[in-house]
């Protein structure tokens, strides 16, 4: 910041292991890239190359090695990763990831049936060469998971070696842990809090009242993912107070109470 202001939250700095801030990319040209890393590249901690567009994008070893030269994560969508395994092609897959240069990995299994320990097995096998993020949580609207099926399968998951285990909400923000209003699903996530920690918990939450809502319920350093290229810094001010939404979070009662009443 270029100037200084009291009673603002304390924000993790790169490179953090919490307070992430991961960036959807659907396809962004390098140029576009490049003007993501100059304005916003201090606070992207992960970029994910959104579902299978990594097949069509033009230069995409290129903007992998550009966002990577810049301190960022790289990973394919997990949908991809589900697209080589439905077609017996895990090995492809590797190849494939290799051929990228990419170093992260995320397997999810939120549009198909993939048995959870055939899921851990494959978590612990690409976790010896690559960081795992794993995805917990349908994308199809109406598929209910209980709680406990939730806590189950994240405490599995980290446990086989994922790095964070990501909370499915897709781009849309209306399945997994919110419901189809967009609304989170405050008792799941509740519950899963209870027995997760938080800062192995990467939420989806590409609405901005998605956003607020974790923010306001586990602070500034809350992991944040599927978030617009061009709604990195609105973040960031929503994270410390710099916007309406969490204006008077951090500020003492005093002056809360003065200025309100």
């Amino acid at each position: 910041m270029n100037f200084t202001l009291n009673h603002l939250p304390e924000r993790t700095r790169k490179n953090r292991s919490y307070g992430l801030t991961m960036v959807m990319d659907k396809a962004l040209s390098i140029r576009q890239a490049q003007d993501l890393i100059e304005s916003s590249g201090e606070f992207v901690d992960i970029v994910k190359l959104g579902f299978g567009t990594s097949a069509f994008a033009p230069n995409v070893k290129e903007k992998v090695k550009l966002y990577q030269d810049n301190n960022i994560r790289v990973y394919v969508g997990g949908t991809l990763f589900e697209a080589f395994y439905v077609r017996g092609q895990v090995d492809d897959y590797r190849r494939y990831i290799d051929s990228l240069g990419l170093n992260t990995i995320e397997v999810s299994d939120g549009s198909i049936a993939l048995p959870h320990d055939e899921k851990c097995n494959l978590i612990a096998r690409f976790a010896k060469d690559y960081t795992v993020l794993s995805e917990v949580g349908s994308k199809e609207e109406g598929i209910l998971i209980s709680p406990a099926k939730w806590i189950k399968m994240m405490q599995n998951e980290l446990k086989a070696g994922s790095w964070k285990v990501i909370a499915e909400a897709r781009e849309s923000g209306t399945v997994g842990i919110y419901r189809p209003n967009g609304q989170a699903h405050v008792v799941l996530i509740n519950k899963i809090l209870q027995k997760i920690k938080a800062e192995d918990i990467l939420w989806e939450a590409p609405k901005k009242a998605q956003q607020v809502y974790f923010i306001k319920q586990l602070g500034p350093n809350v992991n944040l993912g599927n978030i617009a290229e061009n709604e990195v810094i609105p973040l960031e001010c929503l994270r410390i107070g710099l916007r309406g939404d969490t204006f008077f979070d951090y500020l003492p009662e005093n002056i809360v109470d003065e200025m309100k009443g």
